[in-house]
């Protein structure tokens, strides 16, 4: 994105319905940027309540980061193929979004948390580099939107 301001003043493209819903290989295969950063206008769980997430989802998610912390307490630096760390993180990506964006009061992280605060700043600026944003524009979207 060249500016934010730019970006604001452009119209949004009429979204399809059908291509929210496309497999996750056919988002993988997008590359990062201008169009990854918008797809928290759709809202396909804002009438849904917050008691639909309990089940067998969450109940698989966090079996599967308990097996990850223990992979990575052990040493095994590879136990997730980047394709799979690529499709965690797009779906808590879109996960946290939505449900920020459907008003949720929502931290993505619990308060206290394993993670470090250099972990959460590597990770920071892992994703606005994937999604080729800058610090900058992330300053003036939180100062455009009060998040």
């Amino acid at each position: 994105m060249s500016s934010p301001k730019r970006a604001a003043a452009k119209p949004a493209p009429k979204s399809k319905p059908a291509a929210r819903k496309s497999s996750a290989k056919a988002t993988a295969a997008k590359p990062a940027g201008k169009a990854a950063a918008k797809p928290a206008a759709a809202k396909p769980t804002a009438g849904k309540p917050a008691a639909a997430a309990t089940g067998t989802t969450s109940s698989d998610a966090t079996r599967l980061a308990a097996e990850i912390e223990r992979a990575l307490a052990g040493g095994k630096l590879d136990s997730l193929t980047p394709q799979a760390l690529h499709a965690l993180m797009s779906a808590c990506c879109k996960t946290y979004a939505i449900r920020i964006e459907a008003g949720e009061d929502l931290l993505p992280l619990a308060q206290r948390t394993t993670v470090s605060p250099t972990e959460v700043m590597v990770t920071a600026s892992g994703l606005l580099r994937a999604a080729n944003l800058a610090v900058f524009e992330l300053g003036m979207w939180q100062s455009w939107t009060g998040r």
